[in-house]
């Protein structure tokens, strides 16, 4: 008689898989619900401080979704009564000029003075995939471990300049949520210093030594939005251009005739990397805003960006509104035909286009 060889495996009572899978689905249902707090809940949250809430109340502003849209200007709505107590000062320069160390430094440096900083770095999306790396937090590592700083990176999209469709916005909740001073960092390309000059108090442009970003700057015109110019990297072999072309740069600030701020721009030196000449830059804002809160042009400057970004906002809408309307769309492809067929003329499809109900 032979033995039965007992299994290792042995099956035991136990919930059924359905009975798993329905567990786990309320679970995550449930969870979902708590994860949506309502606009009201944001808003109080907003006003407390949390970050979190800030964080979702972004995102909602973000949002194309219609649903979020509304929700977000709800919020707005209901925050705007407690912004507009922030300093906000944009920050430009190309490509390499070493913005976020320098922001990174500039930030360190105001929660040391016992400032809360919001930083708004808006990062440049492709126009092929339409995606954004975001990594401005990677690259600010200590500040974003800084418990009075809140760093949000933005995707650009195909906004204005490049600048994320919902900055304004952004800037209004960030206000609300407490930050006194709200830093804007442009991709520093294109048109996203215009932009950027249009919704802050100060604007500061970054420039390098030595590699011809004299001319540069010069040839742009961006040293005429500029309320302050600051030569980065001026340490080590770099100090001596760096003090050459400070000097270069005052003579070419006496060519631009006089802000209406009745502020004249100021030329410093910094090393964001060694934090030389961080304290002096704040100053120089400091120096601003006393003045031009003193002649009223603060407040003044600040009606007139709401003008403008009111004309902005119609524009875009718009313009939204007439490439979403599905006869446009299906009578712009027969004018696209035509233009191709050499049939028509573009001047004489956006006519017939535009005359469209």
């Amino acid at each position: 008689m032979t033995k039965q060889k007992k299994s290792a495996l042995k099956e035991q009572e136990g919930v059924s898989a359905s009975e798993i899978t329905n567990i786990s689905s309320i679970q995550k249902i449930k969870q979902k619900r708590k994860a949506q707090p309502s606009a009201a809940d944001l808003v109080s949250q907003i006003l407390n401080g949390n970050i979190t809430a800030l964080s979702r109340a972004i995102t909602l502003v973000e949002s194309k979704n219609t649903a979020h849209l509304k929700k977000a200007n709800t919020i707005i709505k209901a925050c705007l009564p407690h912004a507009n107590k922030s300093i906000r000062v944009g920050i430009t320069g190309v490509p390499g000029v070493g913005k976020s160390t320098f922001i990174e430094a500039f930030g360190s440096y105001l929660t040391g003075q016992g400032k809360k900083v919001a930083v708004l770095a808006i990062d440049p999306s492709s126009s092929l995939t339409k995606g954004s790396i975001l990594g401005d937090k990677t690259r600010m590592e200590d500040l974003v471990k800084d418990k009075n700083a809140f760093i949000r990176p933005s995707p650009s999209g195909e906004s204005l300049g490049g600048v994320a469709r919902k900055t304004r916005e952004t800037i209004i909740l960030c206000e609300a949520a407490g930050f006194d001073t709200i830093i804007i960092e442009t991709v520093g390309v294109g048109q996203s210093e215009t932009a950027v000059h249009s919704m802050v108090d100060f604007f500061l442009l970054l420039k390098l030594a030595g590699a011809g970003d004299e001319l540069q700057g010069i040839k742009r015109g961006i040293i005429e939005m500029a309320d302050a110019i600051a030569i980065n990297k001026a340490d080590g072999e770099n100090a001596k251009s760096a003090k050459l072309a400070k000097v270069e740069f005052n003579r070419a600030l006496h060519l631009y005739p006089e802000k209406d701020s009745a502020w004249k721009p100021k030329v410093t030196l910094c090393s964001a990397l060694h934090n030389q000449g961080i304290d002096t830059i704040w100053q120089i804002i400091q120096d601003y805003i006393k003045i031009t809160t003193k002649n009223n042009y603060l407040k003044h400057n600040r009606n007139e960006q709401n003008k403008f970004w009111l004309i902005q906002t119609i524009e875009m809408r718009l313009k939204s509104n007439f490439f979403n309307n599905e006869k446009i769309k299906k009578e712009l492809k027969n004018q696209l035909q035509l233009i191709e067929e050499n049939k028509t003329t573009p001047f004489a499809a956006a006519d017939y286009l535009l005359a469209l109900k």
